[in-house]
C-alpha cells in the first residue's frame, strides 16, 4: 500500500484513495463530500465510462430509438436535431437504460445474446476506466491544482479483475497509485440495497460466467423461454444473487490490497477531517 500507517496517511502532502464496494454504501457521498471542500478531485469511474467509452453505444441507442418515429427520424437525416446523453455524476440512468435487460421484448428486454453484447462492451470499458485513474490524478494537479484525489469506483470492480491473485495487473496498478479502502455492508443492508436498486437500477457488469449460469438458473426454475422472462424480476434476481457473491472478492480486494471500513463507521463520518481520522484508524489496526 501507498500508505503503511495512520500516520503516513495523516501526514501525506496528496492524498489519494479509491473506495470499491456495493453501490449504494456511500462510495458516491463519501466522495461528493470530500470534493465539496475545495481541496479534492473527484474521479468517477461510472460517469468515465458512460461518457468517454460507452457515449458513443448510448446516443447510437437513443438515435435508433428515435428513427423508429417519422417525425424525427428526418429531422435526425437532416441534422436538424441533436440528441446527446445528459448522464451526470448523480444520475447513471443514461448508461443504466442502454445496458438494458434481458427478457420479454415487450417488457423492455433484451435478448440475453445481445445483453451479454453490452455486458462485454461495459466490462472493456470499466477495465479502461479504471486504469485511466493514474492519468487524471496527474491531470488533476497539472490542470486545477489538486493534491488530493478521490475514485469514487463502480460496484462491479470486483468483476473485471482477479481480486485472489496478489498480482492481479490491475489492482497492482491501482493500488501503486491509490490507497484502495473497501467500504463493506452487512447482511442487514442487503434488503435496502435490493429496495434501492429496484427503483433506480445502477449500471451492473456481471462475470461471463456469472451470469449465464445465473440466466439458465432462471429459465429452469421458472419454468419459461427466453423471451418470456420479466426483465425486471430476472435484475432483481441476479442484483440480489451478486450482493453475496461479490463479498468475497471485495475482501480478497481488501486483504490483498487494501484496508476495510465499514458503511456503518463511514455513514457516521461528515467530514474530511472525521473521513481522516477513520483511515488512520483504520491503517493503524491492519494487521
Amino acid at each position: 500500500m501507498i500508505y503503511n500507517s495512520g500516520q503516513d496517511w495523516l501526514q501525506a502532502e496528496a492524498k489519494k484513495v479509491l473506495f470499491f464496494g456495493m453501490s449504494g454504501l456511500g462510495k458516491t457521498h463519501v466522495s461528493n463530500m470530500l470534493r465539496g471542500t475545495g481541496e479534492w478531485f473527484h474521479y468517477s469511474a461510472d460517469y468515465r465510462i458512460g461518457t468517454r467509452y460507452m457515449g458513443e453505444y448510448i446516443t447510437d441507442n437513443f438515435k435508433r430509438r428515435a428513427m423508429q418515429d417519422p417525425f424525427l427520424a428526418e429531422l435526425l437525416r437532416s441534422d436538424s436535431i441533436y440528441i446527446a446523453s445528459n448522464l451526470t455524476f448523480d444520475d447513471l440512468s443514461p448508461l443504466s437504460t442502454y445496458l438494458g435487460k434481458p427478457g420479454n421484448p415487450e417488457l423492455g428486454g433484451l435478448s440475453f445474446e445481445e445483453y451479454q453484447k453490452r455486458q462485454a462492451q461495459h466490462h472493456r470499458a470499466e477495465v479502461a476506466a479504471l486504469y485511466d485513474t493514474a492519468h487524471f490524478i496527474e491531470r488533476a494537479k497539472d490542470l486545477y491544482g489538486y493534491d488530493n484525489f478521490v475514485c469514487d469506483s463502480g460496484g462491479s470492480t470486483c468483476e473485471v479483475v482477479d481480486p485472489f491473485n496478489p498480482e492481479d495487473p490491475l489492482l497492482t496498478e491501482l493500488a501503486k497509485n491509490h490507497l484502495m479502502v473497501w467500504i463493506e455492508g452487512s447482511p442487514d443492508h442487503e434488503a435496502e440495497l435490493v429496495r434501492r436498486f429496484k427503483r433506480a437500477p445502477k449500471p451492473m457488469c456481471y462475470r461471463p460466467e456469472f451470469l449465464s449460469e445465473l440466466w439458465a438458473e432462471y429459465l429452469d426454475t421458472h419454468k419459461c423461454a427466453e423471451e418470456e422472462v420479466d426483465p425486471n424480476a430476472f435484475m432483481t434476481f441476479t442484483y440480489a444473487r451478486a450482493i453475496s457473491q461479490r463479498e468475497p472478492r471485495y475482501r480478497a480486494m481488501a486483504d490483498n490490497f487494501g484496508i476495510k471500513v465499514s458503511h456503518t463507521d463511514l455513514g457516521k463520518v461528515t467530514t474530511s477531517e472525521g473521513l481522516d481520522e477513520l483511515i488512520a484508524a483504520t491503517l493503524g489496526n491492519k494487521g
